[in-house]
């Protein structure tokens, strides 16, 4: 046996040792803080002040979960959610998808520079324009009215600050949280598609609307359901744009933050850290199990539009 066959034989040992640890490394990481979650919003009151507990608690309890829920108004926190993010998500999703196919199939002046300015929306944090954004909203009419508008014949425009339909126009004009990169994923699967698909449609009389919608729209089922996961995770995570422009309603995100706050009202004054560490854990959980739920059952799906619109690779 050569030398060569030995090394061979060696190396490929060491790196399958390798590999294992570090795959266990980066799952540990990946899962620790849920487990972790887990294991300290079931712990009882003497659990949690008992160092002997370390995973697994010896006295189960839901408490924490009541008490999150009563907090966080969570039923009421999660309509608020629903109403803001689920419908802003599906109007993010068709106007992303109209630009991005925009960008992948038609050539006009300038395209180069505004499909720039597009991918430099992902890289300027939102924070940056928080308070034009802010001013602008509280009087906002784009066309005829309000003070910045184009054309000022109405001096006064709509307050749009603690509305909904801030966040829907935001959605419908590529404004919304992320939208940049969800133009980018449609503009690179759109550009994977043959065009010979469109020109058989053009030959069969389609109009450019109609072909989106009978032969795009269909094919790009993963891409459009990598969109919408990935907008719906942001945003019923976002707390920032929700605590600026809707201060006087509670989402799941800004209800979390004020936990603190909640549990005073419903008339907890018990706050030390540590019972407060398992009562924020059981309200994270809370919060995040109708994401984990679905994406559970559309992992496979996900991974495939991430894969065909190449973003990795």
């Amino acid at each position: 046996m050569s030398a060569n066959v030995v090394l061979s034989g060696l190396f490929s040992k060491v790196w399958k040792i390798f590999r294992f640890f570090l795959l266990f490394g980066l799952a540990y990481t990946l899962l620790f803080p849920l487990i972790y979650m887990l294991s300290t919003s079931f712990r009882s009151m003497q659990d949690v002040m008992n160092p002997g507990v370390i995973w697994v608690p010896q006295n189960f309890t839901l408490d924490n979960f009541d008490l999150a829920l009563k907090a966080t108004k969570y039923w009421k926190s999660f309509g608020n959610t629903i109403s803001i993010g689920m419908v802003s998500s599906l109007i993010q999703i068709v106007s992303c998808a109209l630009i991005g196919y925009g960008f992948a199939r038609f050539k006009f002046k300038g395209r180069g520079f505004m499909f720039g300015m597009v991918l430099f929306t992902i890289l300027v944090p939102p924070q940056v324009i928080s308070i034009p954004l802010y001013t602008m909203y509280q009087s906002f009419f784009p066309l005829i009215g309000g003070k910045y508008s184009l054309f000022a014949i109405i001096p006064y425009g709509v307050n749009l600050l603690n509305r909904n339909e801030l966040f829907y126009i935001q959605a419908a004009f590529g404004m919304g949280i992320r939208s940049g990169l969800y133009i980018y994923i449609f503009r690179q699967f759109f550009r994977g598609i043959p065009k010979e698909l469109e020109e058989a449609a053009t030959i069969d009389g389609c109009g450019t609307f109609e072909t989106f919608i009978k032969i795009m729209v269909p094919n790009a089922g993963s891409a459009f359901l990598t969109v919408f996961l990935l907008s719906t995770v942001w945003y019923w995570n976002d707390f920032f744009s929700t605590r600026l422009f809707m201060s006087d309603r509670m989402t799941l995100a800004t209800a979390l933050a004020d936990l603190k706050g909640g549990l005073t009202q419903i008339g907890v004054n018990s706050l030390d850290p540590f019972q407060m560490q398992a009562r924020l854990q059981a309200g994270c959980l809370l919060v995040i199990a109708p994401l984990l739920i679905m994406y559970a059952f559309m992992q496979r799906y996900f991974t495939e539009g991430i894969e065909r619109t190449g973003i990795v690779g």
